[in-house]
């Protein structure tokens, strides 16, 4: 295993196969290269099947674990089957996140091809919500969900991102998790260091205490040492990175660009480490030195931030 000079071994790779997307969300940090209104072949310039595949072959030999599949959206690629079916053959343990948009025809094929499970961004299942804040339409998204469940691509994680447009939603968003067998809840923090305006965001920690007055029990993960929310059969995750120092200390994940370069944390862009043209004994000192260079983005890259302080955080009045 490599580790950081941290301490932080490496244990999962995430790899975006694009940067293509046909929705355009109001908090994205990228931007969609729409119209797709339906999955297409890839472009030149994105990372191809075998190239994924020679990566994830290396990467197993550093005994990473698992592989997440991200975009852009993932699924406007017509060859997302052979990506997957590609890195089953080195690691078992994959995972694909997408809108969920055109996952309904395709969720028996990508669960044919190896995929273990999905998670799917969903920020509101009020329809005129959805479409404001997502740019696209809600009802392909929940037979998206309801296919992944009928194929066991299961758990299905729900992606919430949580500011000020999407909290009002979190009640029914818990319901219905609650309400489906086989589906998760991960309400994600909205990151104002990658996307502007600032005033979007909300006390992160005050949803996490309104969870907690509510919650039947309180877990905490490894990973991140993410607090998890158990209200009966419904299990809510937060991912609350910003601002957060033990977030950072707690990564083992490092990432692939939709250009094949390695990438050691989400917020940065000058650690980059390109692959292509890399014979294999290159491409595992490539990886050697992304692990290398890793340094957690607040605490570490990042020195001067605002303190977080869960205490002083107020109940928030969602219902």
């Amino acid at each position: 295993m490599l580790v950081d000079s941290f301490g932080r071994g490496v244990t999962d790779l995430r790899i975006s196969v694009t940067k293509r997307c046909n929705f355009g969300c109001v908090y994205c940090h990228d931007e969609g290269l729409g119209p797709i209104d339906r999955p297409r072949a890839p472009h030149a310039e994105e990372i191809s099947p075998a190239e994924v595949e020679r990566l994830v072959r290396v990467a197993r030999e550093f005994d990473i674990r698992s592989v997440k599949f991200t975009g852009g959206e993932p699924l406007v690629r017509d060859d997302i089957e052979d990506v997957v079916a590609r890195t089953v053959r080195h690691l078992p343990d994959v995972s694909l996140t997408t809108n969920g948009s055109m996952l309904a025809h395709r969720a028996e094929a990508l669960r044919n091809a190896g995929l273990k499970r999905v998670n799917v961004s969903i920020d509101s299942l009020d329809p005129t919500a959805f479409q404001s804040i997502r740019h696209g339409a809600l009802a392909p998204v929940l037979r998206g969900i309801e296919s992944a469940l009928h194929v066991g691509l299961t758990p299905v994680k729900l992606n919430m991102v949580v500011f000020r447009a999407t909290l009002p939603h979190i009640p029914e968003m818990i319901r219905f998790v609650s309400r489906n067998a086989g589906l998760k809840l991960q309400l994600i923090q909205f990151m104002p260091e990658l996307v502007s305006p600032r005033d979007w965001a909300v006390d992160i920690d005050g949803v996490k205490k309104w969870l907690e007055s509510r919650a039947d029990r309180v877990l905490v993960r490894e990973m991140h040492h993410r607090r998890v929310y158990q209200f009966g059969g419904a299990e809510v995750e937060v991912v609350d990175p910003v601002y957060n120092r033990e977030f950072c200390m707690n990564c083992h994940r490092i990432r692939v660009t939709h250009l094949g370069e390695l990438k050691g944390c989400l917020n940065r862009n000058d650690d980059l480490i390109a692959t292509r043209g890399l014979d294999d004994r290159e491409l595992r000192d490539a990886f050697r030195r992304v692990v290398a260079q890793r340094v957690p983005y607040y605490g570490g890259y990042v020195r001067d931030y605002p303190a977080r302080d869960p205490e002083a955080a107020p109940l928030l009045r969602l219902e």
